[in-house]
Order: structure tokens, then C-alpha cells, then sequence
């Protein structure tokens, strides 16, 4: 279920929530008055998919509640989770779009969520408006793409512990907000795994 944001019931606490965004944060008026009749609400279910992996149908998102998952499958539907987004974050297609190559990965809602939403060529138009806006947000994007690699190498170099460490200080936000089967498949750990090293891990010294 989605709503234009400029006709949504909630729209001032929305466009509130939206402008916390790390994109849009200091965005002069004249910006915010470009952007915001392009934006959609939207409404999405644990599960719900937001895009396809190998689509050509892209679209930007700004997290305003819950957790999203980028992921990648295999021709065996073996899955691998590349990052989580939550409020105050955003994911987005726009490498692929400017690579023109499909999107070679999905995002998922992993929980309940709301995103405020546009299409590719929609926010690509407003960022060629906007080169500071446009700038930071490239730099968003190589800064998720330079995560990303990170965590992978991670996968190889740490052990099972220190997976766990790893994303303990570097996304204590999101502890004890992301299912356990969903964490344990981005520590590429079996939830019975991830279960007893994080009990092990809260035991007093």
C-alpha cells in the first residue's frame, strides 16, 4: 500500500521523518519543494519485496520505520545478506542504474516497515538539480558499496566470534531488532550457532 506524500494523512510528522534522513538533511526549501510531490509512503510487510534482483525496474528508498536487507540468490536460492537499513538510512539502485546493468541484488523488508519512495529516473532527475545534495549522496552510495566489501571480507578473515563482535560495535543499533535467522544468515552462521555465542557473549566475565 503506498500513498503520494503530498496527499498522505500524515504528511507534515512524514516529511519531518524524512528530512532526519542522512541525504536530506539541510535541504534548502526550494529542494524539498522539487522532491516532495515525487515521493510515495509506502507500507510494506515482513517479507514484502521492494526490488528484484536482476530487475531493471529501480527505485530509491529512504527508511522511515523497520529494517530493510539487501540480498543476492543463486540459481539455487542459496541466499547471502550484503547489508540491513533502518531509520534515518536509505538503499537505492542507483549504481546499477548508472552502470545500465540490472539491479544484482534484492531489498526485502526484513520487519514491517515505511519508506518514502521514488523511481530512478525520478531521483536521478532531482539530483542533476541539486549537485550538493547529488554529491553527498554519491558519496553515500561508495561509502554502502566500500561497507559492503567490507562485511564480505569479514565473512573470511573473522571467526565466528568475532563476526559477532564486529557487528555488535559497528551496528549496536540494530541489536536485538533483526530475527535471528536473519542475522545469522548475514554472519553466515546457523541461528543454533548465533543462539549460543551471543548467550556465551552476555555471560558475566
Amino acid at each position: 500500500m503506498s500513498a503520494v506524500l503530498t496527499r498522505h494523512p500524515q504528511r507534515n510528522a512524514l516529511c519531518l521523518e524524512l528530512r532526519q534522513n542522512l541525504i536530506l538533511r539541510r535541504v534548502p526549501q526550494s529542494a524539498w519543494d522539487d522532491l516532495e510531490p515525487r515521493v510515495e509512503i509506502a507500507e510494506v510487510r515482513k517479507g514484502d519485496l521492494l526490488v528484484n534482483q536482476g530487475s531493471r525496474e529501480m527505485e530509491q528508498f529512504f527508511v522511515l520505520s523497520g529494517i530493510l536487507k539487501r540480498v543476492v540468490s543463486n540459481s539455487d536460492g542459496k541466499e547471502m545478506i550484503l547489508r540491513f537499513a533502518a531509520e534515518g538510512d536509505m538503499d537505492t539502485s542507483y549504481a546499477a542504474w548508472r552502470l545500465k546493468t540490472p539491479v544484482p541484488y534484492s531489498i526485502v523488508a526484513v520487519v514491517k516497515a515505511r519508506v518514502a519512495k521514488l523511481p530512478m529516473p525520478q531521483w536521478v532527475d532531482f539530483l542533476e538539480h541539486q549537485p550538493e545534495i547529488k554529491a553527498r549522496f554519491e558519496y553515500e552510495v561508495m561509502r554502502l558499496m566500500s561497507e559492503v566489501m567490507a562485511h564480505t571480507i569479514t565473512l573470511h578473515l573473522l571467526d565466528a566470534p568475532g563476526r559477532i563482535r564486529r557487528f555488535r560495535r559497528k551496528h549496536a543499533e540494530l541489536l536485538g531488532r533483526i530475527p535471528n535467522k536473519e542475522l545469522a544468515s548475514y554472519l553466515n552462521l546457523t541461528p543454533e550457532t548465533l543462539s549460543r555465542l551471543k548467550q556465551r557473549a552476555d555471560e558475566p566475565a
